[in-house]
């Protein structure tokens, strides 16, 4: 029987260090996750969506458009999203390309340019608190409020940042491209960066958000609608831990839901690490997902396989 996987792919995926950033340096480490992804493939009956992170890749083009402040326009934050999906979708689609073709296997890959919208009523447009861009000034901050309709906060002592809204997927635009691409057998690359956020008018007519999309919980709330059984989450680390970075952590190699919502009310995972990772799969598995994984990329096909990551099951 055919079986939909779905791999989530984190912004970092594509910058190995700091000192590895440029575009080429991104290319080659989309190459290398590849090479631990289309092994999968060899299962004809596999189908197998790639989603991916861009936080990395939005903050170079607005750290971009910040220093080009005073010879160009600014770029608006669906844009900056919509262009980081079309390059890493780029990127992997030809990284996908040439390691299906080095195995012998017979598989396309497509990426898709993904619209997710949102409702512009969510609450979080009133509260915006998620941080995105370069640290500023606290008077360039302010400029930027009055001049361009900015929120700011500081960030932890470090400096001002741009704060934008984080409301959550209501539907995926095109959810029926990404299916009949699955049917036709592609690989398909959708939702990078949880999707370019878009809002409806009364008449029916979209229009893009100052918002992003949590890129974890748009990746399981597409897994949801192909009704995927596996949810996967390529991170920097082989397995989930308890009591990160203390001198007493432990790896998990397996958790049920229930046990998952205990370590969230003990607070084990953290804003920016596991939480919305561990969360994304909570929802992904009370819809009727069979299991979800969380590993980096050179233990995927292990964890799929049974022996390897941090399995989590209904």
């Amino acid at each position: 029987m055919k079986k939909t996987v779905v791999i989530a792919l984190g912004g970092n995926s594509f910058i190995s260090d700091q000192t590895h950033q440029s575009v080429p340096d991104q290319y080659r480490a989309a190459e290398r996750v590849c090479a631990h992804i289309v092994p999968l493939l060899r299962d004809p009956d596999l189908r197998l969506v790639l989603t991916h992170g861009n936080g990395p890749q939005v903050g170079f083009i607005l750290r971009r458009s910040e220093l080009a402040a005073l010879e160009l326009h600014q770029v608006p934050l669906d844009a900056c999203v919509a262009d980081t999906q079309g390059a890493l979708g780029y990127q992997l689609e030809c990284a996908l390309r040439n390691a299906l073709r080095r195995h012998g296997l017979a598989r396309l890959p497509a990426a898709v340019v993904t619209l997710v919208l949102v409702d512009r009523d969510d609450p979080d447009f009133a509260h915006p608190t998620k941080p995105i861009g370069a640290f500023l000034s606290k008077e360039r901050a302010e400029e930027h409020r009055q001049k361009d309709g900015w929120e700011v906060m500081e960030d932890a002592g470090r400096g001002w940042r741009r704060v934008v809204a984080s409301p959550a997927p209501k539907a995926i635009l095109d959810l029926e491209a990404v299916r009949t691409l699955l049917d036709a057998g592609f690989v398909v690359v959708a939702a990078g960066g949880g999707g370019v956020a878009v809002v409806e008018d009364e008449s029916g007519e979209i229009s893009g958000a100052s918002a992003v999309v949590d890129k974890d919980l748009a990746s399981s709330f597409l897994a949801r609608e192909l009704g995927a059984e596996v949810l996967v989450f390529a991170t920097g680390v082989e397995k989930v831990y308890l009591d990160y970075g203390k001198p007493e952590q432990r790896a998990l190699d397996a958790m049920t839901v229930a046990e998952a919502k205990r370590y969230l009310a003990e607070d084990h995972f953290k804003t920016g690490s596991m939480l919305p990772k561990v969360q994304a799969i909570i929802e992904f598995l009370e819809a009727g997902g069979r299991q979800a994984i969380i590993t980096d990329p050179e233990h995927i096909e292990a964890a799929i396989e049974g022996r390897g990551g941090t399995r989590v099951t209904p």
